[in-house]
Parts: C-alpha cells; sequence; structure tokens
C-alpha cells in the first residue's frame, strides 16, 4: 500500500496476540511489504499516533498511513480512538478500517458516523481471512487514493 509510490506505515491495533499475528501473517502472505506497527490497547494506540509516552521517537515510531482498528480494546475502545483521531484535524485523514469480530448493526453504523473508512468482519477461518486480507490489499493499493501525509 502506498501514498503516491511511497509505501506506507500500517498501525495494527489488536488486543487478541493470536488475532495480531493472524492478520501480520495474512498481510505478509499477501505481499503487503509495509512496515506493520502492532499495539494492544487504544491508550497505547492514541500514544503511538501522538508520539507520546514510549512512543516518542518519531524515527522509530512514524505517523501511520493507515490504521486497522478493532472495536473492543482495553483502556480505550476503538470507537473512541477513531472519534479522537477524525476530531483532529493533523490525523483526520489518515484512512482508518474497524477490523473487528462484530457485524453488529450498531457498531457497524456508529464506525461510520465516527469517520471509519471501511469496516471489515474479521472470519473465524483463515483462509477465509486471507481472501478479506487480499481484497483489502486489491481495493488499498489498486481502486483507492490515500491522502499524502
Amino acid at each position: 500500500m502506498e501514498i503516491k509510490g511511497r509505501p506506507v506505515d500500517i498501525l495494527l491495533v489488536e488486543d487478541d496476540p493470536d488475532h495480531a499475528e493472524l492478520t501480520v501473517r495474512a498481510l505478509k502472505e499477501n505481499n503487503i511489504l509495509n512496515e506493520v506497527y502492532v499495539v494492544s490497547d487504544g491508550q497505547e494506540a492514541l500514544d503511538f499516533v501522538y508520539h507520546r509516552g514510549s512512543y516518542t521517537d518519531e524515527q522509530r515510531y512514524p505517523r501511520p498511513g493507515l490504521i486497522l482498528l478493532d472495536i473492543r480494546l482495553p483502556k480505550v475502545d476503538g470507537l473512541a480512538v477513531l472519534k479522537q483521531l477524525k476530531d483532529d484535524p493533523q490525523f483526520k485523514s489518515i484512512p482508518v478500517i474497524m477490523l473487528t469480530t462484530s457485524d453488529r448493526d450498531e457498531e457497524i453504523a456508529e464506525s461510520y458516523e465516527g469517520g471509519a473508512n471501511s469496516y471489515v468482519v474479521k472470519p473465524m477461518d483463515f483462509e477465509d481471512f486471507m481472501k478479506k486480507v487480499r481484497e483489502l490489499r486489491l481495493y488499498w493499493t489498486i481502486t483507492n487514493s490515500l491522502p499524502r501525509g
């Protein structure tokens, strides 16, 4: 995934280590060679994006060009993270894909109302998940145009 020929860094916000590992594996197996940073809760995601706490080094923790965000997270839930980022002019242009196991209509609606660019329900079967990641890759690398950082 690139912005005008430049690969974007991906921030994956996922509290389940198995889901995080599966997602990173699916990305790599679908030839998404971007740098993927993984954080495990909503507060850590905000600290990463805002360069606070353990993430003050902007060289080691660059601004993500794409965020894959789970909804149900410890400390700060995904919808609150989404709202904070989309309410902030310096970060609202970062595409956020809600990547979650929840298919509840109210969470889907709330995500889009909060500014999510896409909502993807993670299938439980690995092959189905790989297919979803492949579709994401095709959309975000071929069809969609991302804003410049």
